[in-house]
């Protein structure tokens, strides 16, 4: 295990800026996922701090010591790709030994290394398959145990799910998120896909156009979003956003309805963006925030995903999945003070 640190990180193509003075701790055994929209800057990172790509300005520490004019076989991790990258013509025993290639350690430590990252990874019966012989799942776990024979002090994972199919994505979630627990090894996970960085980390990184937006739990970024990208790209479906005027302690929404909030102390008629997500928004037989019409429903189960046009404007609440509101009625939603967000309507800070 190892701590990770960036500083000041910076990289640019040319005249092009793409990472704009990125500061990041990661704790020894943290688990810690880079997650944002394509060319937000977070495969760039992982591969700088790879050595893959070279640093523009700034330092990557590794365990407390400098690693920018390191190679990456100098810098004690391990990396596994979005396509896998295992040899087609060696078996699977052979492709989780050839991360033990140079390490100077005897032929019986290193089987009884591979024997061990292979039982971990439940591929103790697959040893003597070519990888044409395996699902997807399996052909994921030989390129983890690849690089987890190794034992290096911390692994980089770049979108390594993104190409399996959406059980498979769940399946192996769960099974990094157990592997981690297990072995305990510091881990940057990077991912477009909102979902695995909520599941699985110990700490999100929200990233847009070279720029951290916010560093927190999964739950304090869901909750407490700091700004207006992060409140509508975690979570799904995203959050509502309605622009209004702050005035006497109330939004009046720009598409008619007045919102009350408290706790906020901001200047008479400044340009404001109610927030709320559909998880705390409530259809209710009682008058509440909001009154409109159904639109569409989408059912999902337990639950059921109901557009509502009110006042011009359509707003996302969830009911009961048995028993949904019925398409071209009309209804009213509410939701607790506390679940309100505010933010600057022109720089995107939240307010409340």
């Amino acid at each position: 295990m190892a701590t990770l640190s960036l500083r000041n990180l910076v990289k640019t193509y040319g005249d092009t800026q793409v990472l704009h003075g990125i500061n990041l701790e990661i704790g020894s055994g943290e688990f810690v996922v880079l997650v944002g929209p394509s060319g937000c800057g977070k495969s760039t990172t992982l591969r700088m701090i790879a050595g893959l790509e070279e640093i523009t300005a700034g330092e990557v520490h590794i365990a407390g010591r400098v690693v920018n004019n390191l190679e990456p076989k100098d810098r004690d991790i391990a990396m596994v790709f979005q396509n896998y990258a295992i040899y087609p013509h060696m078996s699977v025993r052979k492709n989780i030994g050839f991360g033990l290639r140079t390490a100077k350690i005897s032929a019986k430590d290193k089987l009884g290394r591979l024997e061990e990252v292979a039982e971990i990874l439940g591929l103790g019966e697959l040893l003597d398959r070519k990888p044409s012989q395996l699902s997807g799942g399996q052909r994921q776990r030989v390129a983890i145990g690849r690089a987890m024979v190794r034992n290096p002090a911390a692994f980089l994972f770049d979108e390594p799910l993104s190409n399996l199919d959406a059980q498979l994505r769940t399946q192996m979630r769960l099974e990094i998120k157990k592997l981690h627990q297990r072995v305990g090894n510091t881990i940057v996970f990077v991912t477009h896909d909102q979902v695995e960085a909520m599941t699985m980390a110990d700490r999100i990184v929200i990233m847009k156009d070279g720029h951290i937006q916010q560093v927190g739990s999964p739950l304090d970024v869901f909750y407490n979003p700091a700004n207006m990208f992060v409140a509508q790209f975690i979570g799904a479906p995203s959050m509502n956003l309605m622009p209004g005027v702050w005035s006497n302690g109330a939004v009046s929404l720009d598409k008619g309805g007045l919102v009350p909030a408290t706790g906020v102390k901001i200047r008479q008629g400044a340009s404001v963006v109610l927030g709320l997500r559909p998880d705390d928004l409530r259809v209710t037989q009682e008058a509440g925030l909001f009154t409109g019409t159904v639109e569409v429903t989408e059912p999902l189960g337990s639950e059921t995903l109901v557009h509502v046009s009110a006042g011009g404007q359509e707003i996302i609440a969830k009911a009961a999945g048995k028993h949904p509101p019925v398409l071209g009625s009309s209804v009213h939603l509410t939701a607790s003070p506390d679940a309100l967000h505010l933010f600057d309507k022109n720089t995107g800070e939240a307010l409340l």
